[in-house]
């Protein structure tokens, strides 16, 4: 396969083999940034687990220090003072039975998915639809809450949800390619360090395989695993 000049002047300096202190790879992915918008910087992890038995799942929120710089949509599931408390805390969409109407038609106008806990014989209606998106409410995950003001705050406010996929891999945005590096390398640690106090009863041997950084149009840098969790004093 013939690679471009874009993609060969991306990869110049950047050795394949070699595993990168996260400053100096952050620093390299900023310089390699050459495109016309602002690329979201995406971390993915390789972990020791089979997430298809339960005690190897990987599953939680954290809080970014310095958000994720993306603009993100809120549908809560609410009535009453819920949800005008709701929509007082910026809420993008919010609604019961016309919500519910509105999903299972396809018109999903949000992008993370709230439900106060009488709201969820509704909302498990409809889980064939936002389950698959990864979009389902879950009270281990905060989206299940009375608390909606400040779940939407955190939802709004940089909190990203990780997942593991089958192949044992989990993928999540870490802020912009503007971000400064230590605003990013920041990001990076907190989530690395969410996703590594999360290893399950399950996972045997090394837990934390590998690390990749890439932006959206850029080439991936394998990261140093230990640099990534310098901040983790268990590390």
């Amino acid at each position: 396969m013939k690679k471009g000049k874009r993609f060969n002047a991306a990869t110049a300096n950047i050795d394949p083999l070699k595993s990168y202190e996260l400053a100096e790879a952050v620093k390299i992915l900023k310089e390699n940034s050459k495109v016309k918008f602002d690329e979201t910087v995406e971390l993915s992890m390789n972990l020791g687990v089979d997430p298809r038995h339960a005690d190897q799942m990987v599953r939680g929120v954290v809080n970014l220090p310095h958000g994720t710089g993306k603009s993100v949509r809120v549908g809560v599931f609410a009535t009453g003072d819920k949800a005008a408390e709701a929509i007082a805390a910026g809420a993008d969409v919010v609604g019961a039975d016309d919500l519910a109407e509105m999903v299972q038609k396809g018109e999903i106008n949000f992008d993370r998915c709230i439900a106060t806990p009488d709201m969820m014989p509704i909302v498990g209606r409809l889980g064939k639809v936002l389950g698959p998106r990864g979009m389902m409410p879950n009270p281990k995950l905060g989206t299940v809450t009375q608390d909606v003001a400040t779940a939407i705050k955190n939802a709004k406010g940089g909190q990203v949800e990780y997942r593991v996929e089958k192949a044992g891999i989990i993928h999540a945005g870490v802020g912009k390619v503007s971000f400064d590096v230590k605003a990013l390398a920041e990001n990076i640690r907190t989530l690395v360090d969410a996703v590594h106090k999360a290893r399950p009863s399950g996972a045997k041997g090394t837990y934390i395989k590998r690390i990749s950084l890439s932006s959206t149009m850029g080439p991936g840098l394998k990261l140093d695993v230990a640099s990534a969790l310098a901040g983790d004093a268990g590390a």
